[in-house]
């Protein structure tokens, strides 16, 4: 029996995907429930899973093509088979240096399917390269850095994806369309190293999780937005659309490109709920398992340069958001305080916002108010 492998439905929001990468060609034996192929949106990555167990019996679509929910890409002839056989002994696979060499991962489950692709166009084996992903997964980084520190010249010309086509889309749509402008403050962060060193080994035996300072500018921000209400607004047409809850997107780096997963109702979060979902969002972001709904809204954004040694920047705003705190690297610095001159570590801290809503006596408003919540982080414990 000849079983049609169709695009299931894509997620709400999502009228597309493309093909990016079969793991089985015509004739491979297919396991139910086995990955086929990877189908990239905008936003994620999705696996297809065999329906049944059998031969796959003819592919339809090739990489690359863009595919809509329901289009038939291949077929699958039903049936039994074997389980996978067993590795090869060593000297089998050794036997001929230049075979060993030439072997591509396609099989290779610890390689991402992008990274499968160079690795086979360049020839790389998998146990040449040291995987940075989670699990050890090798990524398409490591496979371009294996390259580039090789002994020969390399030149890759490959397409953008298409998150990052929508991601530059939504920024220059931002730039285009907004009234955009940013206003700096700089914020003592004396107070909050000070409380995290004292707690720290006890919030960790408490929650399981580290103390770090993303939570505090996470809560301070819902008290800003609180108190400034259109920093937490959006424009649709005509009308401006305040929100009573604070949707905080949080922007993660992954291998694919910037995401904003998303913490709902984040003036109802803990500070322990606030670092446990981000370190769970950093986990699927690097695998590339975050959901369209992990994504998809939001109030307001905020962003860390300071991660990578960012001292100041001005964030772009995420569409159709109206503002984006941008935090950055602690540096000591002299400061006066009291008259007399001292070495603080400082952060500045930047928010972009949307002119066109949000005046700017509410935008500098805003960073003091969390300047004062950060300085003096008592506030944020007792709700001031």
């Amino acid at each position: 029996m000849t079983t049609a492998i169709t695009v299931p439905a894509l997620p709400e929001s999502v009228a597309d995907a493309t093909l990016i990468n079969w793991t089985k060609k015509p004739g491979d034996p297919v396991h139910i429930g086995e990955n086929l192929v990877d189908l990239e949106t905008d936003k994620v990555v999705l696996e297809l899973p065999a329906p049944v167990s059998g031969i796959l019996k003819q592919i339809l679509a090739q990489d690359g093509t863009t595919v809509t929910s329901g289009d038939t890409i291949a077929y699958i002839e039903e049936g039994e088979i074997a389980d996978a056989p067993a590795a090869a002994a060593p000297v089998a696979a050794a036997s001929t240096p230049a075979a060993a060499k030439a072997a591509t991962p396609t099989d290779d489950k610890t390689l991402s399917p992008a990274a499968r692709k160079i690795a086979a166009e360049n020839s790389v084996a998998a146990g040449d390269v040291a995987g940075s992903g989670k699990g050890g997964r090798i990524t398409k980084a490591d496979i371009r850095q294996h390259l580039v520190g090789g002994s020969r010249r390399h030149e890759e010309r490959v397409p953008m994806t298409r998150l990052r086509k929508r991601i530059a889309e939504r920024l220059l749509d931002a730039q285009h369309n907004a009234a955009m402008l940013t206003t700096f403050n700089e914020v003592n962060m004396a107070a909050v190293m000070k409380l995290r060193k004292t707690h720290q080994d006890a919030f960790v035996a408490k929650n399981g999780v580290k103390l770090g300072f993303m939570s505090f500018f996470v809560k301070a921000a819902v008290a800003a937005l609180k108190k400034y209400p259109a920093v937490n607004a959006s424009i649709d047409g005509d009308d401006i659309i305040y929100h009573n809850y604070c949707d905080i997107g949080i922007a993660v780096s992954s291998p694919r490109g910037l995401v904003v997963p998303i913490l709902r109702n984040a003036e109802h979060m803990g500070f322990a709920d606030i670092e446990q979902q981000i370190i769970d969002y950093a986990g699927k972001a690097k695998d590339g398992s975050l959901t369209i709904e992990e994504m998809t809204g939001g109030t307001f954004t905020i962003t860390n340069g300071g991660t990578f040694g960012s001292m100041m920047s001005t964030p772009i705003i995420n569409p159709p958001q109206s503002g984006i705190l941008g935090m950055h690297n602690i540096v000591e610095r002299p400061i006066a305080e009291n008259g007399q001159v001292v070495i603080a570590p400082m952060m500045y801290i930047a928010l972009s916002y949307d002119h066109c809503i949000i005046d700017g006596r509410e935008a500098v408003g805003f960073l003091v108010e969390i300047k004062q919540h950060i300085e003096d982080p008592t506030r944020l414990v007792l709700g001031l």
